[in-house]
């Protein structure tokens, strides 16, 4: 048997044939010698002579392998295991370098800064912000201002100083999951009613008209006392709490008092945000005399708003949607005019190209409460006579594109329709030349006028940065009016414009310039000693352009100095009929920023 297979071996090994006869009978004997150890019988080989091969003992391939599957191969099992032994490593690699990545050095930041500045009208300013950590939640802060002037404006007989002073402080904490803050404020105004008009006195002699306006004091005196806080929540159906508590008082005797509530709740529906503002008005003041001085009880207001605006946020894909609807109930204190109104409050958004162009439209409403201290926010030679009752803002309807034209350009326009029912107006009072007026009722004074009015507005911005450290801002303004009983929107401008450049010269240079214009405005007074054969009608105050400048030196991060210059083309121009402002003016100060 053992022959037979190594027979087989060696036809199909047939070069190796030299080699084969040598080792067949050197097995054979190895084979004999087993055979006998082992007594496994005897086997007789015959070996006539060494094999040699023929081409005709060849046989072709066959052109058909054996397939191997699964079923007819097993699978042969390959166990592994590793060596573990220690290998000496002298491979050392070499430490890789960063590149270098120039970035801006970032500004200290610091909590507390002072400024006091100096100029010409013998204008001085003076601010002072402080602020200090009690602990890692709470917190104290206070800010001081101060603005004034000594007056000096050209061809005004009057006095014409104004002062301005302001102190607030606040207290809060902010924990884990909610912050509040307590607020207190006080604000002392002087500004004089020195808007005398041009032909003042022509009814008089000249030394009637000079003892007329030597008797005249034009000072007027406001005191704001404030009082509120804030409470926001992380979690919960309050989202926030807004509280403010104001008393207004002047020289006159004039007081008004004003409280508002107004806490916002958010919860969830059926996956959407439902967020809701609820608001309590309430204003009450009183006059100690009306403009004739006819009175012979105080003039009081009081107007109580209470108001609920529910909305709900709906994103789908690209828009945005904002619904929901403002519900206000007034009820009038002296004069019983209780009245509901329901008001529109819908916002959307569409992004038509990203964020490169966004389409955005709007119908909201309110009711404004109108006080007496912002109408002296908004002109401060009104007359302490005033008619005070809230506007009706039926509805604000805009639509507009905003978006980039570029990643460093971006720009916004949008076309507005606005109805207000009782829009204020500021007018001029009329007047006469007794001794016997008060001081604020020779044409020096505003009275508030309210008209419904229907308001169509274009509004175009543009922001860019140009370069490194300059950035340009533009926008414009167009406004055309319609009004029901007034011939003219008094003292409402068509055309407003507005520009504004920023730039850093070195990095301890900056400069700023800014310019901009107001259109024409409409006015009216009358003098009440003359009889007009035909009544004067309304005056046209003369659009201004009015450019400032101010240069900054940054001595270091601490300590800055800086030089403005307002209205540089020295233009005398009326922002109020009988009112020309200050000319050029020039102001050098500094600002220090440290920290406790």
């Amino acid at each position: 048997m053992i022959i037979k297979n190594i027979r087989a071996f060696v036809n199909k090994q047939s070069r190796f044939s030299g080699r084969v006869g040598i080792f067949l009978l050197l097995f054979s004997q190895f084979s004999f010698a087993q055979d006998k150890k082992d007594n496994i019988g005897t086997e007789v080989v015959n070996v006539v002579k060494p094999y040699t091969p023929t081409i005709s003992d060849a046989f072709k391939i066959k052109e058909v392998p054996v397939i191997t599957t699964d079923e007819n191969a097993k699978k042969e099992i390959v166990k592994y295991s590793i060596l573990p032994f220690p290998v000496a490593s002298t491979f050392s690699p070499s430490k890789g370098n960063a590149q270098s990545v120039e970035k801006a050095k970032q500004d200290r930041l610091f909590k507390n800064y002072a400024t006091l500045g100096i100029g010409n009208y013998g204008a001085f300013n003076a601010e002072l912000y402080v602020n200090e950590d009690l602990n890692n939640n709470e917190y104290i802060g206070g800010m001081f201002r101060h603005n004034s002037s000594q007056g000096g404006i050209k061809d005004i007989t009057l006095d014409d100083f104004y002062y301005d002073t302001k102190i607030d402080l606040i207290y809060g904490s902010n924990e884990q999951e909610m912050s509040w803050n307590v607020k207190l404020g006080y604000q002392n105004q002087i500004y004089n009613w020195y808007g005398l008009p041009a032909d003042f006195g022509n009814t008089l002699t000249l030394p009637e008209s000079m003892a007329l306006v030597n008797g005249i004091n034009p000072q007027q005196s406001y005191n704001t006392i404030t009082a509120g806080g804030n409470l926001a929540f992380e979690e919960g159906i309050v989202n926030d709490v807004n509280l403010q508590l104001i008393h207004f008082s002047d020289a006159f005797s004039s007081s008004e008092n004003r409280f508002l509530l107004a806490p916002t709740f958010k919860f969830d529906v059926m996956d959407e945000a439902i967020k809701t503002k609820v608001f309590v008005d309430y204003v009450d003041g009183s006059f100690k005399k009306n403009y004739l001085e006819t009175n012979t009880a105080d003039i009081k207001y009081g107007f109580t708003n209470l108001g609920i605006v529910p909305s709900f946020v709906m994103k789908r894909d690209d828009w945005t949607i904002d619904i929901g609807a403002g519900l206000v109930y007034s009820m009038g204190k002296e004069n019983n005019t209780n009245k509901f109104y329901i008001y529109p409050s819908v916002t959307a958004s569409y992004k038509v190209v990203g964020d490169l162009m966004i389409f955005y439209a709007s119908a909201v409403g309110n009711l404004q409460q109108n006080t007496y201290q912002d109408f002296v926010d908004g002109n401060p030679f009104v007359s302490p006579t005033l008619y005070i009752k809230p506007t009706n803002e039926l509805y604000d309807v805009h639509a507009g594109l905003k978006g980039k034209l570029t990643s460093t350009v971006s720009y916004d326009i949008k076309a507005c329709y606005i109805y207000d029912e009782n829009k204020a107006l500021f007018k001029s009072n009329d007047y006469n030349e007794k001794d016997t007026n008060a001081n604020y009722a020779f044409g020096n004074s505003f009275q508030v006028i309210y008209d419904d009015m229907k308001i169509m507005r274009l509004y175009g911005e543009i922001k860019a940065d140009l370069m490194k450290g300059v950035t340009v801002e533009a926008d414009a303004t167009i406004n055309s009016y319609t009004n029901k009983t007034q011939s003219e929107a008094w003292n409402l401008p068509e055309l407003q414009l507005n520009s504004k450049v920023d730039f850093a010269v070195t990095d301890k240079w900056f400069a700023g310039i800014n310019l901009f214009y107001v259109g024409e405005r409409k006015d009216q007074q009358l003098n009440t000693n003359i009889v007009y054969v035909t009544a004067p009608g309304p005056i046209t105050l003369d659009g201004y352009f009015d450019l400032n400048a101010n240069v900054r030196f940054k001595y270091s991060e601490r300590f800055t100095t800086f030089l403005k210059a307002n209205n540089i083309m020295n233009n005398g121009y009326q922002k109020w009929l009988n009112y020309p402002v200050q000319g050029f003016q020039v102001m050098l100060g500094a600002n220090y920023k440290f920290d406790f």
